[in-house]
């Protein structure tokens, strides 16, 4: 398994030195963050380190040929909207750029992205399936005929108030997950597991990783600590983010060591990506790059 960085975290870097980056901390692969040319919605969001709009051959080429020059792996690339969104023109937009995506990844040769499966905040579970139904099998066709593996992060979105009452990404639980391949069987349709979105709901981040192990396309390195006192003051039934906080690997609950064991036990052997949201290391670009070295440091410690 080859250790990449998720490269939302540098959005005001470029294509080359994401991989400069990468390279110099040691890590073996990229996923690149591959948003339209739009206002920034959230944190992380409206990163783009390849614009899919202009992959003609020489703007491939080059792609291609400076990752390997430094030995980079583009693991994925990844795009995190909200494709059940409400309102049906961003939905449209959302939904094109997936596609776009997909696209993009058979012409550099990765054939595999990561997103999110998007939710109506707004509507029950059983409705949200039904807008499944009705957007998400065209997307999968659509992959199918590229040979394009689509991993789905299973972070629900339910951390700001503007992201209440349900979350914006139906792909939150195992439960969701059964239905979701019960509707659409493809081969080409999985998961982009993150343990910490399982660890702050309380699901057991071990045990899926044998139920779905043939629907894990890619891994996404990211911790969380949750705050007891927190916790006893809100209890669960609260904004997430009262009770936990997005950690790099390393300082937070999840127990790595365990996880990638038990991650190798299945024979998993594609990448995992490094995903840094830690609000600790954003105060300078010095920072940064410490999240970036310190994430790497932990995890290559438990792969062989």
């Amino acid at each position: 398994m080859k250790i990449g960085l998720l490269s939302a975290i540098l959005p005001d870097n470029t294509y080359e030195e994401v991989i400069d980056i990468a390279s110099k901390y040691g890590y073996e692969a990229v996923e690149l963050a591959c948003w339209p040319k739009e206002k920034k919605s959230r944190r992380y969001a409206g990163v783009t380190h390849i614009d899919i709009d202009r992959l003609d051959e020489s703007y491939v080429k080059h792609i291609l040929e400076y990752a390997k020059s430094k030995n980079i792996e583009i693991s994925a690339l990844g795009y995190y909207p909200n494709p059940l969104d409400k309102d049906g023109k961003k939905r449209k937009i959302y939904i094109e750029h997936i596609k776009k995506l997909i696209k993009a990844s058979t012409v550099l040769k990765v054939n595999r992205i990561s997103t999110f499966i998007g939710k109506n905040q707004f509507l029950s579970d059983k409705d949200n399936f039904e807008l499944f139904k009705q957007y998400w099998p065209e997307i999968i066709n659509y992959a199918e005929q590229h040979k394009v593996y689509v991993g789905i992060e299973n972070c629900p979105m339910y951390f700001t108030t503007d992201e209440w009452p349900g979350g914006q990404n139906l792909a939150s639980s195992p439960h969701n997950w059964k239905k979701m391949f019960e509707i659409i069987p493809s081969k080409y349709f999985g998961l982009s597991y993150d343990p910490s979105h399982l660890y702050f709901q309380r699901i057991n981040y071990i045990k899926p990783l044998y139920e779905f192990k043939d629907r894990i396309f890619h891994i996404h390195f990211k911790d969380i600590k949750l705050l007891e006192e927190k916790l006893d003051e809100y209890g669960i039934f609260t904004e997430p983010l009262n009770y936990m906080k997005p950690k790099i690997p390393g300082e937070g609950g999840i127990d790595w060591a365990l996880f990638v064991k038990e991650l190798n036990k299945t024979g998993y052997d594609l990448c995992g990506c490094v995903e840094i949201e830690d609000k600790d290391y954003e105060d300078s670009t010095k920072a940064v790059h410490k999240a970036i070295e310190n994430s790497i440091n932990h995890i290559s410690q438990f792969i062989k």
